[in-house]
């Protein structure tokens, strides 16, 4: 096991992998810009130091300042956490060739599955199910136009290294294809760096249905079931769970042999996700995220797994703790993204938090790194806690997220609290009947 893990990131994940760290008896570093400098990663962490000011392409982003920080202090490995450098396949290859281990996936998986169209071939020939679209990226007008009128409007161009949403347009008929098109690849070189984009049938109301896998340095591949995260507006999940309602136990079971199957594949390690569309009982590949997900608790919560723990286990070396046969799914997660954001605007909302009280009681999680008289600084992601819930089951999950939405206190700045309380009374969603459309038939008023 590594005796010192430097967190090359911030803010509620980097005290989620400190806390894992403390448990596993290694010992954190936390590294910060100027602006965190009293975040409490900085200050629950055993060692921390400065890599930059506030703009995190000089700080959180700055790859030699990173290394620099491991090497000062003597860490063995390096934990991204999510966003950031978290999936930059040159981060992980610099990692390697410094002799600090990278915890997450090899930089080739990361590349790989990092460009969606060449992961999309990759998971054809492994015989995973795909949307229908081109085989990789498309380059020419024509070649747009004719793949669009095989496969049918409506359909959807998106950036071969996009995320978040960006480099991303849902084309309803031929007039606007190729403007659409120009634009996608204008946004994508960018925003990424890369004007590849390719082209698939855009699948009309489905669910966003996501697959855990976990994968040792041994060739042991597992499946922790599926999170449902539908509800979303332009592509930003603010609402997750595990499992999903719209899962049959066949279907999970076939799913998640998929899942594993396309990481095999790759000769994946780590922690991962495969991300579906799903519409009825048909599912479809979308992509993989090379990294630990924002939305993990929920998939802790039913499995009684701590993600991040293995994450840094098979990293070390050690086989997996279980195998699938040891997975079980009981009972019900959700988890509610708050962010500084007004509730109906979206619009971020940065500032001092005046007065702060989370919620407790039976089966609450509250994955945060604020506190009363805490400045959400405007430099980064609003994202400021995750509210993760427990239940037997839906009803008693739903009844108690509802409860410690209303306990929840944040003063001072606006968040997305009030919406989600909405949400959780709203008979839509309470049936378990949504798709990635909720929210735009959502009144928030």
């Amino acid at each position: 096991m590594f005796k010192k893990i430097l967190i090359a990131n911030r803010g509620e994940i980097a005290l989620r992998i400190i806390r894992a760290c403390r448990e596993l008896g290694v010992k954190a570093v936390a590294v910060h810009s100027t602006i965190d400098a009293n975040s409490l990663h900085v200050r629950y962490a055993d060692e921390s130091i400065c890599i930059g000011p506030p703009d995190s392409g000089l700080s959180y982003r700055n790859i030699p300042a990173i290394l620099s920080a491991a090497e000062i202090t003597d860490s063995e490995a390096i934990h991204p956490g999510y966003g950031f450098l978290a999936e930059n396949a040159n981060f992980a290859e610099m990692c390697e060739t410094a002799g600090i281990k990278f915890i997450g996936p090899s930089p080739e998986n990361i590349r790989l599955m990092g460009d969606k169209a060449k992961a999309k071939e990759t998971m054809i020939k492994a015989g995973v199910p795909v949307v229908p679209g081109s085989d990789g990226p498309v380059s020419a007008e024509e070649d747009v136009l004719k793949i669009a009128q095989g496969i049918g409007y409506p359909v959807i161009i998106k950036a071969s290294a996009g995320g978040g949403g960006r480099g991303m347009r849902v084309v309803h008929s031929a007039g606007s294809l190729v403007n659409s098109f120009l634009m996608c690849q204008s946004e994508a070189a960018s925003a990424f760096g890369n004007p590849e984009v390719y082209i698939e049938k855009f699948v009309t109301d489905p669910r966003h249905v996501e697959v855990q896998v976990m994968a040792d340095e041994r060739g042991n591949v597992v499946h922790l079931g599926e999170r449902d995260c539908s509800v979303q507006r332009r592509h930003q999940k603010l609402v997750e769970e595990a499992p999903s309602p719209a899962i049959t136990p066949r279907m999970r079971k076939k799913m998640g042999e998929v899942a594993v199957a396309a990481a095999k594949s790759v000769g994946y390690k780590n922690a991962g996700t495969i991300e579906f569309i799903v519409s009825g009982d048909k599912f479809y590949f979308m992509e993989m995220n090379t990294r630990i997900q924002v939305e993990h608790p929920v998939t802790e919560m039913v499995t009684g797994i701590d993600l991040v723990k293995e994450q840094i286990k098979v990293a070390a070396g050690l086989p997996l703790g279980f195998t699938q046969d040891d997975i079980h799914i009981v009972g019900h997660s959700f988890e509610c993204r708050i962010n500084a954001e007004d509730p109906v605007k979206f619009t971020p909302c940065p500032g001092k938090i005046t007065s702060y009280n989370v919620p407790g009681g039976p089966g609450v999680r509250v994955d945060t790194a604020v506190y009363g008289g805490y400045t959400v600084p405007p430099t980064y992601d609003s994202l400021i806690a995750k509210l993760i819930v427990y239940g037997k089951d839906r009803d008693e999950a739903i009844a108690r997220m509802s409860r410690a939405l209303d306990e929840y206190v944040v003063e001072g700045i606006k968040t997305t609290i009030p919406l989600q309380q909405r949400i959780f009374q709203d008979p839509v969603f309470k049936s378990g009947n949504y798709t990635t459309a909720y929210l735009e038939n959502f009144n928030p008023k």
